[in-house]
């Protein structure tokens, strides 16, 4: 045989065996993750929040791709877009962000701790946060605007000056 025959038939019986293996239900998705990119099946415009029916993962046959695109569905569900992302077309991590966790105008919890004190009141977030960020809050009690770190509980950790 020769060398371009062989390569032929590696190729060949490489191609049939994913496909019997697919076929089977043999292949995990966590094993062929290389090679793939989650894509729209719709136009997603921007500050949607992206769901399964909306997206599918396909196989990446452009090996001159440029990376930064969402290769997991599990990557991406859940997000909000930032871009209009188009059907059949990568989906760039850029254009994803983590929900917001507070809400401007909404009620939050402001906590204060220095060593075993810890004084709360209630106060209303001046902007959209996610968790992490650090806003400017007005104290509903007193009207002062302080600045706090967004937690995961939904409260807002505010720090001394």
């Amino acid at each position: 045989m020769t060398f371009r025959r062989i390569t032929t038939y590696a190729r060949m019986t490489a191609v049939g065996l994913a496909a019997i293996s697919l076929l089977c239900g043999q292949v995990r998705i966590a094993e062929a993750k290389d090679g793939y990119a989650v894509v729209p099946t719709q136009i997603i415009y921007p500050g949607e929040t992206v769901s399964a029916s909306k997206i599918e993962e396909v196989a990446v046959t452009n090996p001159n791709l440029a990376g930064g695109y969402a290769s997991s569905v599990h990557d991406v569900i859940g997000m909000v877009t930032t871009r209009t992302l188009l059907p059949g077309r990568t989906i760039p991590v850029s254009g994803l962000r983590e929900p917001y966790a507070i809400k401007r105008g909404t009620n939050v919890r402001l906590t204060f701790a220095i060593g075993s004190m810890q004084i709360s009141a209630s106060g209303t977030p001046l902007a959209d946060a996610s968790i992490g960020d650090v806003i400017k809050v007005r104290n509903l009690d007193s009207g002062v605007i302080v600045s706090g770190t967004v937690m995961a509980d939904g409260t807002v950790q505010v720090m001394a000056k």
